[in-house]
């Protein structure tokens, strides 16, 4: 099975880094530029930014997001199959991370149940890279607070850009 790039880039920062803002990045990205319909995309996506809000502490953020995923991806449990995830496990762990962010339990890292052909794939980008797949390790300040930190210099011109037009034709 070949899977979209995008997708192994998601899985890699998932599992290594505990990236959730550059999985959010890479999938919204591929999503908008396949323009593939359904809801899976944004179902994962939403995945990772319930995540980062939990690991954050922004609770109310994280239980709008995880229950939007839910709702999204059991629609599509037949991409998921087809996307290399164990369906049945995933669900349940979604489910039970759930409860634990309505319960306002800290972060625990989260590890999607992959079928062991996508997981050998992933494993083996991840070491050409240099990092360590599914590792535990907290990772520092400037992924926990991605949003914070990066440069937003060219989506604040592009929206200056845009505004700029738009107050041209009105």
């Amino acid at each position: 099975m070949k899977y979209p790039k995008a997708w192994i880039d998601y899985l890699i920062f998932f599992h290594t880094d505990r990236d959730y803002f550059e999985c959010h990045e890479v999938l919204e990205e591929h999503w908008k530029n396949t323009g593939m319909k359904g809801d899976c995309w944004p179902g994962l996506i939403q995945i990772a930014v319930a995540l980062y809000h939990q690991r954050r502490g922004n609770m109310n953020g994280s239980k709008r997001m995880i229950t939007s995923a839910i709702q999204k991806l059991e629609k599509e449990r037949k991409t998921l199959l087809d996307l290399g995830i164990e369906v049945d496990p995933f669900f349940e762990q979604l489910e039970k991370r759930k409860r634990e962010i309505h319960e306002n339990s800290k972060y625990e890292p989260f590890t999607l149940p992959l079928a062991a052909a996508i997981r050998d794939i992933c494993k083996r980008e991840a070491l050409k890279t240099g990092k360590e797949w599914d590792t535990k390790k907290d990772p520092d300040d400037q992924i926990i607070h991605k949003h914070r930190v990066r440069d937003r210099s060219s989506v604040i011109e592009e929206r200056q850009k845009q505004k700029s037009q738009k107050n041209r034709i009105l």
